[in-house]
């Protein structure tokens, strides 16, 4: 069961987050911070709910997706202004320390808030994204992926609005799971989800900071936080073997690689993807 709610964040501009929550325990909450970014949360819902118990798990729409506060000026969507929603978020709620999930480009922005305030994360999961960037050449060595990365395209690459991003996910479907019955799962979940374009005009006018902080792997390194990269084997936006490079590289860190799954290994394998975080977050 989930509770939902609009959370008002102090300062300006008035921003309000959708957030919905599962029932647990006090010190033990884990944050979700979806990608897109101009998606909602909620193709992540499951499996993730199945912790209910173990984890107070925190569902939220960042600023400008979802439920949450959209119609701002194209330079108030920054990841360093969702950085500040999110431990503003965590304040509001009465989490002083939290285990945080971001996945895809919300695992770049989960990366942003590691290094900004390291003292407020316990465990970082790293799903379906990567620290280090996507080198041009990475998938070079896998003929098959070109056909399918090609449909990648954007569909909202002229004139942004919330139909076609939802056309450009609907089209990216083969590309973001692997296994041919999971479409249909992705379709269902797609249909649910509540698009925006909010993020799509800064992109366009070139005025959208990165989401990766600098130095993020030494940065990370540093903080000593625990990392679980999670990835699907098949993964077409962001190579698993990068996660690999980074769980050799990083004392703190460790990389479960799923096979049979694409970007949404959550849809792929959901089996062995909730096992790996619950896992995870039940090291102390």
């Amino acid at each position: 069961m989930l509770s939902e709610s609009l959370v008002q964040l102090p300062g300006e501009p008035d921003v309000r987050l959708f957030v919905a929550q599962t029932r647990g325990p006090a010190d033990r909450v884990l944050l979700v911070v979806h990608g897109g970014p101009d998606w909602d949360h909620t193709y992540l819902r499951d499996p993730l709910v199945r912790l209910e118990g173990s984890h107070r798990v925190v569902f939220t729409d960042l600023r400008g997706c979802g439920r949450s506060t959209s119609g701002l000026a194209d330079d108030r969507y920054t990841p360093d202004a969702v950085v500040t929603d999110l431990l503003e978020l965590l304040d509001a709620l009465g989490v002083e320390r939290a285990d945080v999930l971001g996945f895809s480009y919300g695992g770049m922005i989960a990366q942003r808030l590691a290094v900004a305030a390291p003292e407020r994360i316990r465990r970082l999961i790293i799903a379906s994204s990567s620290i280090p960037p996507v080198p041009a050449d990475a998938y070079d060595d896998w003929p098959e992926a070109a056909a399918l990365r090609d449909t990648n395209a954007c569909a909202w690459a002229d004139d942004p609005s919330p139909e076609l991003v939802r056309a450009d996910a609907v089209e990216c479907v083969a590309a973001n799971v692997w296994r041919e019955q999971s479409q249909a799962e992705l379709l269902r979940r797609l249909a649910q989800v509540r698009f925006s374009a909010e993020w799509a005009r800064p992109f366009l006018a070139g005025v959208l900071t990165p989401a990766r902080p600098q130095q993020s792997q030494a940065r990370l390194a540093a903080s000593g936080i625990p990392i679980l990269l999670l990835h699907g084997r098949q993964d077409l936006t962001f190579p698993a073997k990068l996660a690999e490079q980074v769980a050799a590289e990083v004392a703190t860190a460790t990389a479960v690689i799923i096979d049979q799954a694409g970007h949404m290994a959550h849809i792929d394998q959901p089996e062995a993807w909730i096992t790996a975080v619950a896992s995870f977050l039940a090291e102390e």
